[in-house]
């Protein structure tokens, strides 16, 4: 219905059976969207209910008492497609639902259903759990004639089977929170999983392990600072469900990616409450993170919805206006999907675009995070079809005063056709960089044909990245993620053993570029096994002297393992949890120390850091360039030497070239490093170049030790031929 036209017969029927005893509903207004605590004509206290539903012919308000008792409210107030109403007396904690009315007609998208219950998209709370019985899909789930069981309609009542949203009082303005506001060149991601960083953690109270409060705790932020990261990228807070599929072969969604409410902590990390208490309990969270020093982003899953395809549940936007939210294919019956789960929401939208962006807004302002990184970004810069970087999207976020401020991270592709988008992202924008992890397992593999694309990826990613003003911590460098096998997997495994995801080891990826190191799966072998805690020690040194945002997976630094499951999705379970029981002595402690060490460099010597791209040429007299490569045997590398096999390769850092200036104006000037990587089985050789880059070297570390304290300190002369360990990276200081 839009404003002045006739009622249709759905008003009528809902206008007619009115608010009854109880609740009235007083006008109200149609901003802000969602539902704010409000004091109202005569200092009346109470709360204002406004919800965007575009084609919609009738709107119920349902509100609940904690039994369960549903009482309905019509909205009847209609203000450019917003449906709004101020009812007295409600206040924080109440919950509450809307039923819409409309046309059910799935063969032009239209899925209007008021039986079911739907989740307010703004919702700042939710409380219950999504557990998908067929009383929450808005057609008959088991019609005998599945080909076109999603156009019979359900009638039954979802309300007994769905969660509720929950008024939540305004009552924080961050005046006491400090920012660390990390510039990019400085930072360290850690990604994380709230539950899955907490569960197991000895020191963090039973009551609070996979919470909010339990990343808060002391035990967990200590061991966060002493590692030396900067930020913490949590995997998905938002208000999430479970799928169908899962459900039935009783799992559930560890990580999280199938949002269905964007204002809303995820409930189930909450340990004080889910009548509200889950906002608190996360913002006192940020601020604790922030107290140590520790910004915080959130992976944020615009893309698409717990809702998935035709088939899927009824439980917000698709029962809201299906239409408006979804894209449809041309066969509006269909969902167009470049996401792989269903379906994608419609950006070009205006109403979806205002969703998205007053949800980022909101966790901005009012929930205190530093940044997001957007899962499956490409799917967001589509305009009608095609990526585009002119997309309403990426435009509205360079304008937006608050957005433009923040980390904004891209994963830079969709499953559609031209989704793979990395290095295409404007400025303002950083992107996780496959490029660089595929060019890494490659060759600590083995597996490179030369090291062309290596020496881009080691130094910034120039190729992709020196554009527009880009940066080289545009690149967010890493060699494992959430998704796919662990830095000890990696070195374990080749193949994916997803068994128990109960899918015939048919997810995951078969690309893992992994090297068992001889043996598929955990061993007794004394030597397979020192190998590869060799080979994790090269890929997270590797990482860490990279040029460009690292970025570590939680667990990593500490070997943990997921079994060989490259796809550990649905694995909320000790699979994936991490393991804090580090036995002493070398292995997983001994790596620990490796990255705190490593990380404690990083920090100290801007070299590791740089804010600009190296320029490559002489900057002096002497010949010295800021950035140089060398082969085994001391001399610069040549053009045929990129395009040849190698298995060794040298890169210096000068100090003395580092573009920019400090806070009080002065040149940025540090130490000089050269770092070999060695990816043969047999010791290499290495020539030290002389003078002008060094009269000598001190040796800094070196991952062919198990234990790192024994490797700093020797000195070798430059022009000396120094044995570079079989598989193993060396660096040097220059100190004369």
């Amino acid at each position: 219905m839009r404003e002045g036209a006739a009622l249709s017969p759905a008003v009528e029927q809902v206008r007619e059976r009115g608010p009854g005893p109880g609740p009235v509903v007083w006008p109200g207004a149609p901003t802000p969207l969602g539902a704010r605590c409000r004091v109202g004509p005569d200092g009346v206290a109470g709360t204002n209910f406004a919800l965007w539903a575009g084609g919609a012919e009738a709107v119920e308000l349902c509100l609940f008492t904690p039994d369960g008792t549903e009482k309905r409210l019509p909205l009847t107030e209609l203000t450019h497609e917003i449906w709004h109403g101020f009812v007295p007396g409600v206040a924080a904690g109440q919950r509450y639902g809307y039923r819409v009315h409309g046309r059910w007609d799935p063969w032009t998208g239209a899925r209007w259903n008021p039986a079911k219950l739907l989740l307010d998209p703004y919702a700042r709370a939710v409380d219950g759990d999504f557990a998908l019985p067929a009383e929450v899909y808005g057609h008959v789930r088991d019609w005998p004639q599945q080909h076109v069981a999603d156009t019979v309609r359900d009638e039954r009542d979802s309300a007994p089977f769905v969660p509720k949203g929950v008024v939540v009082q305004d009552d924080d303005d961050w005046a006491d929170d400090r920012r660390p506001k990390t510039p990019w060149p400085d930072s360290v991601i850690y990604e994380l999983h709230v539950k899955g960083f907490t569960q197991r953690h000895p020191g963090i109270p039973e009551e609070l392990r996979g919470t909010y409060a339990g990343l808060a705790h002391p035990a967990a932020i200590e061991h966060l600072v002493r590692l030396g990261v900067t930020a913490v990228e949590l995997l998905p807070v938002h208000q999430f469900a479970h799928e169908d599929h899962l459900l039935r072969r009783g799992l559930r969604n560890h990580w999280g990616y199938n949002s269905i409410g964007y204002f809303a902590p995820h409930a189930g990390y909450s340990a004080s409450g889910t009548t509200g208490q889950q906002v608190g309990e996360f913002k006192r969270m940020v601020r604790a993170l922030h107290a140590a020093g520790i910004e915080v982003i959130l992976d944020v899953v615009y893309n698409h919805t717990a809702e998935a395809g035709e088939l899927g549940p009824t439980l917000s936007l698709k029962g809201i206006d299906n239409r408006g939210y979804y894209r449809l294919q041309s066969d509006a019956r269909r969902y167009a999907d470049y996401t792989g789960c269903g379906n994608t929401l419609h950006v070009v939208q205006p109403q979806v675009l205002r969703l998205i962006t007053d949800s980022l807004r909101y966790w901005v302002t009012e929930m205190g995070v530093d940044g997001f990184r957007f899962d499956l970004a490409a799917a967001l810069a589509r305009s009608m079809h095609d990526v585009d970087m002119l997309s309403p999207f990426l435009a509205v976020i360079a304008q937006d005063p608050v957005l433009r401020r923040v980390k904004l991270i891209a994963e830079p592709w969709d499953v559609g056709n031209g989704g793979y988008q990395v290095g295409a992202f404007p400025p303002l924008w950083t992107e996780w960089n496959d490029r660089y992890r595929d060019a890494v397992r490659d060759f600590w593999r083995g597996a490179l044909p030369d090291v062309r694309d290596l020496g881009y990826r080691l130094s910034g990613s120039s190729d992709l990245y020196a554009w527009g003003g880009r940066r080289p911590y545009a690149s967010v460098n890493f060699v494992t993620a959430h998704d796919g096998f662990t830095l000890r997997d990696l070195v374990t495994y080749e193949r994916k053993h997803n068994e128990a995801n109960g899918e015939g080891n048919r997810d995951g990826t078969d690309d893992n570029r992994a090297w068992n190191c001889g043996v598929e799966g955990e061993t007794d072998d004394p030597a397979v096994n020192a190998l590869r805690r060799r080979q994790i020690r090269n890929l997270l040194t590797t990482l860490l002297l990279s040029t460009g945002v690292p970025m570590l997976v939680a667990g990593d630094e500490m070997g943990r393992t997921q079994g060989g499951n490259n796809n550990a999705y649905c694995q909320d379970n000790e699979l994936g949890w991490v393991d804090w029981s580090l036995p002493d002595g070398d292995g997983p402690r001994g790596l620990l120390e490796l990255t705190t060490r490593l990380l404690d460099l990083r920090h100290r010597h801007p070299v590791l850091r740089r804010r600009a791209f190296f320029d490559g040429r002489p900057q002096g007299a002497d010949g010295l360039r800021d950035l140089a490569w060398f082969t085994p045997e001391g001399a610069e590398m040549t053009e045929p030497d990129w395009y040849a096999p190698a298995a060794t390769i040298g890169l210096y850092l000068s100090g003395r070239d580092i573009p920019g200036r400090d806070a009080r104006g002065a040149q940025v000037t540090d130490d000089s490093f050269l770092a070999v990587l060695h990816a043969a089985p047999e010791p290499v050789e290495f020539m030290l170049p002389g003078p002008p880059w060094a009269e000598s070297y001190e040796l800094v570390v070196d991952t062919s030790r198990e234990d790192q304290s024994r490797a700093p300190g020797t000195v070798h002369r430059g022009g000396e031929r120094f044995t570079v360990a079989e598989r193993s990276v060396v660096l040097l200081r220059v100190v004369g």
